[in-house]
């Protein structure tokens, strides 16, 4: 019996080993050891793919032509890399071509010793015939299918270079942000991972040590006509079922690009995709954002613009803040081609003063580092040429006497409005969770083409109005959450808002006044103890809307600007004039306002309650009975209607899409 064994196991020995001997995978099987071998392992390496690298080295040590070169993947999986070449002074490995770029361990073999020398990176690509200028630091191809492609415009932030005819680029890269980006050249698109697009690379070396990194274009057709999605705020946080409610919004998304299939489609979110304040204490932070992401919306590029709850509020400083965008996202500030129109990327919050607490202590400012890199990326870009300017916080904001100021750093924003001066330029913003329009007529503009588009969110007020009243998604000026909708044909740019569950029709909201009112009767549960502030801020909405039969009616056009018009008439033909007021939108108030104040626990003022805004008209009429015909139209030709029939009662039940 016990020679039967004996023969069994030598015949598994004759199976297994030449099965091991074959495999790539070498294993744990070999003991450490300190035997002498020594060479220069740097920390970046750029080989092509099934090519040679030569290693210095160090004090005659070098391999024996009978060791075994091994690289090991993060993954687990090692190579033996062949010895091509051995000196006293120099060696020379072939890395195999199923290798793929990343880190790896690096070890020599010996018999039965291992010895780890170290880790390296290991950059793969095609062999490039070009060898980089004295003192780049930076380099490498822009390809298509159809070879290099020139002219393409690369920066890491802070240098610009183009393309030359074979696609190469190189920079002078001090790599202070770590990245190096392509805009993206009119034509083209880049691969995407989820819905990210591909159009930057981290770097891996550091300063002094010249690395390559290539990018890779699609040429497409029908880029002149297309549309864009901007995505205002979305404040995942998991929290207020805020996941719930996301989801309404993508299948909303989803559903108008199914409308709209064989279009050309793209989106950028306008900041705070995320919740700085929830990334620890709810375990919600970018990777949790990404994964809801790309789970529910597929094949759709989404380029992102950082907004303040994106920064790590745990931070000192403004650039250690932004890291983890920087690694899971995109870079703060960028810029790309769709068709004939330039649009740029820009980080407008400054986290310098940032003293790792909840203080969050921000400013909305344009750095002049990213003037200076715009200035050099603008000087591409013919005056012709419309710009869409991308960024969280808003440029202006509008005051009650019916213009705007500037609500930014006075000082770089006007260094940045002159940087602009001859370009037709649309500012596209989030941020206030409101919705306001800037046009050239406005005083801020100072006779230049400039507009500025600030958009409602996506969250409407921090997902709170559906939290407390579902089917009520609303922010604090009455606009529903959702999203803008771009349709770009040339260099001619149409925009509209829509309302995530609703038709694009659904454009404006009407109030017959004579059925709308507050009082302390609708929050039973305030204590009576609570502070004068606080209570005086409830009674802002009594005051508001206190039980009246003046027949007056509210009209709230959400997207309104001075190139809309407003018409309303009676059910007997006659026009009545409609004045612009600011107003606290009557049906926030019931689906949020309310239920926050009527609360026992009540202390304080209760966050993201209704705020009085511009957008609102009113129009007085004759008697409680008459209807109205409310028209709608805006500069594109757009005409939406109500035929308003009174008394028009007033619940949140009567307003749920």
């Amino acid at each position: 019996m016990r020679d039967m064994v004996k023969f069994v196991l030598w015949l598994v020995s004759l199976t297994v080993l030449p099965l091991i001997a074959c495999s790539n995978d070498i294993g744990e099987e070999t003991l450490t050891d300190n035997f002498s071998v020594q060479f220069e392992l740097p920390e970046l390496v750029d080989v092509a793919k099934g090519g040679e690298y030569v290693f210095k080295v160090k004090s005659g040590e070098a391999p024996q032509t009978s060791d075994s070169f091994i690289i090991e993947s993060g993954e687990g999986i090692s190579y033996i890399c062949p010895f091509v070449s051995i000196s006293s002074e120099s060696f020379a490995v072939r890395i195999p071509a199923d290798c793929e770029t990343g880190y790896y361990k690096v070890s020599v073999r010996r018999n039965e010793r291992k010895k780890l020398i170290g880790q390296i990176y290991l950059n793969i690509g095609a062999k490039l015939d070009f060898t980089p200028d004295a003192g780049t630091t930076v380099y490498g191809k822009v390809s298509s299918e159809e070879g290099g492609v020139k002219g393409v415009v690369v920066s890491d932030g802070v240098a610009v270079a183009v393309t030359d005819e074979n696609g190469i680029y190189q920079l002078k890269s001090d790599k202070k942000w770590g990245y190096v980006f392509i805009s993206i050249p009119s034509g083209y698109e880049v691969p995407s991972e989820g819905v990210l697009p591909q159009f930057y690379q981290l770097l891996k070396a550091n300063a002094e040590v010249a690395e390559r990194k290539d990018f890779t274009l699609k040429k497409v057709t029908g880029q002149d006509t297309y549309k864009v999605f901007m995505l205002g705020d979305m404040h995942l946080a998991n929290r207020t079922d805020d996941r719930r409610q996301f989801l309404e919004f993508t299948a909303d998304l989803n559903k108008y690009r199914t409308a709209h299939s064989g279009e050309k489609m793209y989106a950028i979110t306008l900041g705070d995709m995320t919740w700085d304040l929830y990334w620890y204490s709810n375990n919600y932070a970018l990777p949790e954002y990404l994964n809801t992401i790309n789970s529910q919306v597929k094949d759709l590029q989404i380029f992102h613009t950082i907004g303040n709850h994106d920064y790590d509020y745990k931070a000192v400083s403004d650039f250690d803040a932004e890291g983890k965008f920087m690694n899971y996202i995109a870079p703060t500030y960028y810029s790309f081609n769709i068709g004939k129109v330039h649009y740029v990327v820009m980080d407008d919050i400054d986290c310098d003063s940032y003293d790792g607490t909840t203080s969050r202590n921000y400013e909305k400012r344009v750095s002049a580092e990213q003037l200076d890199w715009h200035k050099k990326d603008l000087s591409y870009i013919d005056k012709a040429t419309p710009l869409v300017i991308v960024m969280h916080a808003q440029v202006f904001y509008p005051l009650e006497t019916g213009d705007f100021k500037i609500d930014h750093d006075v000082v770089n924003t006007a260094q940045l409005l002159s940087l602009l001066n001859g370009y037709r330029v649309h500012f596209v913003t989030g941020h206030t969770h409101l919705n306001f329009n800037v046009t050239p007529e406005t005083s801020v503009a100072d006779g230049r083409d400039f507009y500025e588009h600030n958009t409602g969110a996506v969250c409407g007020s921090w997902w709170w109005s559906g939290h407390l009243t579902s089917g009520i998604h609303i922010s604090p000026d009455g606009t529903p959450g959702g999203y803008s909708i771009w349709n770009v044909s040339g260099t001619e740019l149409q925009w509209s808002y829509k309302a995530t569950g609703s038709s694009e029709d659904y454009q404006f909201r009407s109030y017959d006044l004579n059925k709308v009112h507050f009082s302390l009767a609708d929050v039973p549960q305030m204590p009576d103890n609570v502070s004068a502030s606080v209570k005086n801020k409830y009674l802002r909405y009594v005051e508001a809307y206190p039980v009246n039969s003046d027949n007056e009616v509210l009209i709230n056009i959400w997207n309104w600007n001075p190139r809309w018009t407003l018409t309303v008439t009676d059910e007997n033909g006659g026009n009545l004039t409609p004045t612009a007021v600011w107003a606290y939108d009557p049906l926030h108030i019931a689906a949020l306002s309310v239920k926050r104040f009527n609360s026992a626990s009540l202390t304080s003022t209760p966050s993201f309650i209704t705020e009085k805004f511009s957008h609102f008209f009113k129009v007085k009429v004759a008697d409680a009975d008459t209807d109205l015909v409310i028209t709608v139209k805006d500069e594109f030709g757009h005409t939406w209607e109500e035929e308003m029939q009174r008394p028009k009662e007033f619940s949140t039940d009567a307003y749920k899409l």
